[in-house]
C-alpha cells in the first residue's frame, strides 16, 4: 500500500507512468514503491513540488530536521536536485512552468536563475525536447557526453565509473532499479550529491565533500562550461551557467574546510 507522500507525488505528476517518465526510470519500478526511496526524495520534490517533509516525514519531519540540515545545505541540495532533474530528461510542461517562476538576487548564481526562468518562459516543449536530444542523446552521438568516464578517459564505462561504484558501495548507495544510466552520469552524480547533502543517505559526515573531490570536481565543471557554449544549447545555456557556478562555489567552500 502506498504511503500518503507517494500518493500525493503521483497525483501531482498526473500518474505513475508520468512520475516514472519525469524521473527517467521504468513504470514498474515506481509501481513497486510503497514510499519514495530516500535517494529519490529531492528529485521527486523538485519535479512535483511536493515537499520532502510530506514525501518522507520519517526522514524530514520537524524532529528529524532540527539541527541536521541547515539553510545553506538545503540550498545546496536544491541546486543539485535541479541540475539532476534537467540533465536526466527534458522538462515537461509542469516543470517548465515552475522554472519560469524562479527568482534570483544580484549574485552570479541568482542572475543565472533569472536567465533560466526567462529561457523557460520563452521555450516550448518541442524546442526543449529537440534541444535535449541534440545535446545528450543524438543520432549516432550527442553533442555532449555527460559521463565522468568519457571526460576523464575518452571512453565510457572505464575506471572512473568502477572507482565511483566502489566508493558508493562503501556508503551503502546502490543503483536504483530502472535507472538505465551509469552512476557516473552527471544527472546521477548530482542526485547523489543532493541526497548526501540533504541527509537522505545514512552516510558519515563529510561524505559529500569526499564524493565531490574524488568524483565530481575533476570533470563536471568542464562539462558545464561545455554546456554553456554548446552549439545546440539555448534553454540549457543557463543550466550550464548554474552548474559551473555551483562547481566553483563548492570547490571554494570545500577548500576552506581543508
Amino acid at each position: 500500500m502506498r504511503d500518503p507522500g507517494l500518493r500525493q507525488a503521483i497525483r501531482a505528476a498526473g500518474s505513475v507512468s508520468e512520475l516514472a517518465r519525469q524521473l527517467g526510470i521504468s513504470q514498474p519500478a515506481v509501481s513497486n514503491w510503497t514510499r519514495v526511496p530516500a535517494e529519490r526524495v529531492v528529485s521527486v520534490e523538485s519535479l512535483t513540488g511536493v515537499s520532502r517533509v510530506v514525501l518522507r516525514p520519517d526522514l524530514f519531519g520537524e524532529a528529524r530536521m532540527t539541527g541536521n540540515v541547515d539553510e545553506i545545505d538545503t540550498a545546496r541540495a536544491q541546486e543539485y536536485a535541479l541540475l539532476a532533474a534537467l540533465l536526466m530528461r527534458a522538462p515537461d510542461a509542469a516543470l517548465l512552468k515552475r522554472l519560469a517562476g524562479l527568482r534570483g538576487d544580484s549574485s552570479p548564481l541568482g542572475m543565472a536563475h533569472i536567465a533560466l526562468a526567462e529561457a523557460a518562459e520563452r521555450a516550448t516543449l518541442q524546442q526543449v525536447e529537440r534541444e535535449f536530444f541534440a545535446l545528450f542523446i543524438g543520432v549516432g552521438r550527442s553533442e555532449l557526453m555527460p559521463y565522468a568516464s568519457y571526460y576523464l578517459t575518452g571512453f565510457l564505462h572505464e575506471r572512473p565509473l568502477a572507482r565511483l561504484r566502489d566508493d558508493l558501495g562503501k556508503l551503502g548507495i546502490e543503483r536504483v532499479e530502472g535507472n538505465v544510466e551509469p552512476e557516473d552520469h552527471a544527472a546521477t552524480l548530482c542526485e547523489i550529491m543532493a541526497g548526501l547533502i540533504g541527509g537522505q543517505f545514512d552516510a558519515p559526515p563529510g561524505s559529500d565533500q569526499e564524493i565531490f573531490e574524488k568524483h565530481v570536481t575533476s570533470w563536471m565543471g568542464q562539462f558545464f562550461r561545455d554546456l554553456e557554449t554548446a552549439e545546440s544549447a539555448k534553454f540549457y545555456r543557463p543550466v550550464g551557467t548554474i552548474g559551473r557556478l555551483l562547481m566553483d562555489i563548492e570547490t571554494e567552500a570545500f577548500a576552506l574546510n581543508a
